[in-house]
Order: C-alpha cells, then structure tokens, then sequence
C-alpha cells in the first residue's frame, strides 16, 4: 500500500522552518503533496523567492519521509506565498505572542537583558554575544539585539551574514542554530558608518522592538552602546523595567564610568541586576567589579579573565563558550549566565508606555 497523504503530512510536522522556528504543517507552508506509488513530491511555498535558507528545507524533507514505509524516493519542490498568504502568516505568528504592552512584539513572559557599560573598549559585545550563546547552550530560546548603533559588531562576533527577511510587515530575524540576531548592521552597505541623529536612531530602535518577530523567547540580550548618550535613553524608554548587567574592568577609571551608565539606568526605571568585571587579571589592575557592586548595591555576578582566547575567537566568529567551552572562561561566562537564570525575576515588570508601530 502506498504511504497516505496524511502519514505524510505527520511527518512533515518534523521540519521546522528555520528562521520562524516553527513547523511547516502549522505554518501552513506546505502546498501540494502527490504520491505516486513510492514517489513523494511536496511543494513547500516560502514566505520569499530567495530564502537563504532552503537547503535546510531539502534536507529535513528528505529525513522526515525517507523513513516512511512504501517511501522510494523525495522530490520537494517549491513555491512562493502569495501577498494574502504572507499577511495570514503574519497574523498567526502575531497571534502566539502575548505583547508587553501595545505596539510591543516582544512576548510578556521574555526576560530582557540590557548589557551596558559606560565606556567602549570594555568587552561589551564581546561579553554579550558569549551570554547569549551560553543561554542558548543551556537550553533557553534566546535572542540578541544589537543596540549599539555606532560599533555594532555582533554579526561580526557570531558569524551570520545572512539579511533579515521581511514577511508583510514583520520582520523575520536571521538566525544562529536557534539564537536569533538583529543588528543595524543588516541594514548597512559594507562596513559604513552609522551617520544619523538621534531621532532617527530611536525610530530604528523602536522598529527593532515592533516590526521584528521575536516569537517565544526566554531572554533577549540587548547589547546595549557605551555612555550615556541618546541612543541608551533611547533604549531606556522602550525597555523600562529592563534588568541591566553593568559591565567594567577591574582599573578605578573604568568603574567610575560604568557607575554613570548604571545611574541612568536606574533614572529610565531599568532594574540594575548585577556587575560583571572583565578583562580581570595584573594588567588591568583589581578591585573594580568589586568596588562598583558595592556602590551600587548589586551584586557581583563574576570576573571574566583577559583571555586573549576570547578576542580570537571572536575575530573568527566563532564565539569562546562555542568553541571551547570547557575552558576557565568559557565556564566562567556560563557561570554568570546560570546565575542570571537563577535570580528571580521581579514580580509584574513590564513595559508600561504605549508605543504605535513605525512605518
């Protein structure tokens, strides 16, 4: 007997689309399926013409179907949705996220986590995609936002290239395995400066917060830029009630600078969480983090060591915690990750003002 249509659309429900996350059964993706004897055909329409992503496809088709009994051989082809189908997909994705609050596209239940520092040249970027991907490694659905407009740099640090993909009027975030990434840089020729004012940055930001389907995230880290400038207050409005881990290096002068960002944060209604000192080790002295956790009255999450590793790895996109995570940083920068996971989440934080999408 040949394999029925529907044992063949069960399996299907193994394959997930890669940047939605979710499968192409339930995303209504799947088109036409003809079985001829033991041929399978499937058509899968894709919400664009030039997914980067359909090898992906092509593989996992053949892996859910080969398997099936009276199943000789797959072929998958593929269609593109029409306008009405993108703008029913749209609706459905919207549909499974619970908003902060109007205008919001991020779910309720999503811990955002701000990495601020008060200076460059701290190990921000650097620290902050390492904690993403060490969420991600210890099995939470994570996220990064590269909010530092001027030097963003993690898509540099991880290695994704790939464009965002724009699904009606949602934004679809590239993806890393499951970690999913949105930077300005995306939207940027080669390597060009970041040259507009501040309302401008804010309208990006904010559109980063509505436009972009985040889905059913645990943590989202936002790489937040150095200072106190426009662009972090900015991000405080957006995000208020966001947790922030301020990052400093162990000399005096780093610390005093970090205290700054920390205080606007707490000015914008962020919650501060706790201190991470990097770089620890002679050269840049000792004591900061330690300092500037009491002075703050936080705690001190940990110290990461100057581990010329960390820089390496990061030039070769390939971040430390990945590449070799059972050494003396990597599971330090797990450590800290763990214990963030570990701190119990204030009680009713939310974002509290009403946002209207940016077109």
């Amino acid at each position: 007997m040949p394999v029925s249509r529907d044992e063949v659309l069960k399996a299907l429900e193994q394959v997930i689309d890669p940047e939605l996350r979710r499968s192409v059964v339930d995303l209504d993706m799947v088109r036409r399926v003809e079985i001829d004897g033991g041929d399978v055909a499937v058509t899968i329409a894709l919400t664009v013409a030039g997914c980067p992503l359909r090898s992906s496809f092509q593989d996992q088709v053949q892996n859910a179907l080969m398997p099936l009994d009276d199943v000789e051989s797959v072929r998958l082809d593929f269609d593109v949705m029409t306008p009405e189908e993108r703008g029913a997909l749209t609706a459905r994705l919207r549909g499974g996220v619970t908003e902060r609050t109007e205008g919001i596209a991020l779910d309720r239940s999503t811990r955002v986590l701000a990495i601020a520092s008060g200076k460059g040249g701290v190990g921000k970027s650097t620290l902050s995609a390492n904690l993403a991907v060490a969420f991600d490694r210890l099995g939470k659905r994570a996220g990064i936002l590269d909010a530092d407009v001027y030097g963003h740099s993690i898509p540099h640090i991880l290695g994704v290239q790939q464009k965002p993909v724009l699904v009606d009027r949602m934004i679809v975030p590239p993806v890393r395995g499951s970690l999913k990434l949105m930077s300005i840089g995306f939207f940027l020729d080669d390597n060009q400066p970041v040259m507009w004012r501040g309302p401008m940055l804010h309208r990006a930001l904010e559109q980063f917060l509505t436009d972009v389907h985040w889905g059913e995230l645990d943590v989202l880290v936002v790489d937040m830029p150095p200072g106190t400038g426009d662009v972090a207050i900015s991000l405080g409005q957006l995000l208020p009630r966001a947790e922030v881990v301020v990052v400093t290096t162990p000399q005096p002068a780093a610390q005093e600078v970090a205290s700054r960002a920390a205080v606007m944060a707490q000015k914008t209604n962020m919650r501060l969480l706790g201190v991470v000192e990097n770089m620890s080790g002679e050269v840049f002295g000792s004591g900061g983090g330690d300092r500037l956790a009491a002075e703050l009255e936080i705690p001190l999450l940990g110290r990461v060591p100057l581990d010329p590793r960390l820089r390496e790895q990061g030039d070769l996109a390939v971040p430390l915690v990945e590449a070799e995570p059972e050494s003396e940083t990597s599971r330090e920068l797990v450590r800290i990750a763990g214990a963030v996971l570990a701190m119990e989440r204030e009680r009713g934080i939310g974002i509290t003002k009403t946002l209207p999408l940016v077109s």
